[in-house]
This record gives structure tokens, sequence and C-alpha cells, in this order.
């Protein structure tokens, strides 16, 4: 599977193409917010969700029939920007399972920055 193009179309919320990347019992979590969809459910809750969207690969694995990708996500306002780790069990070039784990991205919280350790990433 092309994880360009399924990131493509999921930021450009493409309802007639998402389902094609999925096997028709394939189940999607979030588990950041405890849920579980199925392929119709996840194509819903993607397109329905509000805002215009657009983000950047920053990092793909591949290790069997596991892909695993990370995706700064951003509205087209740059107003605010997410990430989201996924890991893609793949069967036949279709994903069997999908599970997802997305963060809000921010400052370090001032309990660390008083302890002044760490630095920026960039």
């Amino acid at each position: 599977m092309d994880l360009s193009s399924f990131w493509k179309d999921v930021l450009s919320k493409n309802r007639a193409a998402l389902p094609s990347y999925f096997c028709e019992d394939a189940v999607i979590r979030w588990h950041c917010t405890n849920e579980q969809f199925s392929v119709a459910e996840f194509v819903r809750a993607n397109c329905d969700y509000p805002g215009e969207w657009e983000g950047m690969i920053e990092r793909t694995e591949e290790s069997g029939d596991l892909l695993i990708s990370v995706v700064k996500v951003f509205p087209r306002d740059r107003s605010a920007s997410f990430h989201a780790v996924s890991f893609f069990a793949m069967k036949e070039a279709r994903i069997r399972t999908l599970d997802e784990y997305w963060a809000d991205d921010g400052d370090a919280p001032a309990w660390r920055k008083r302890m002044g350790i760490g630095r920026p990433i960039r």
C-alpha cells in the first residue's frame, strides 16, 4: 500500500477512495480516545470531521505485513498541529487493522521546564 496516497486521501477527506484501502472487515482503533470503528464508521468520522486539513509524513517503517507512519497534521490556517502514529497490519495489500495514536503538539509542561532538562527537537 502506498502510504502517501492513503494520507493524501485521509487529509483531503476522499470519501470515495478511503474504503478501497481496507479489508471489508477491517478494524480501526483510536487508542487515545478509546474508540473502535468499522471501515464505514472510520470513513464517516474522518470525512465529517470539521475543517480542511493538510499534513506531511515525517517517518515510515515497514516490517513484514506491518507498516508504521508518523504524520504531522494541521488545519490549513496552521492554527494548531497534531501528530498521528499509525500501525497498519496488512493483508493482501489492504489494511486489516489500523491502530492510531493522536496527540496535540505543544510546549513542554511548566514542571519540566522548571527542571531545566530537555531541549527542543527543532
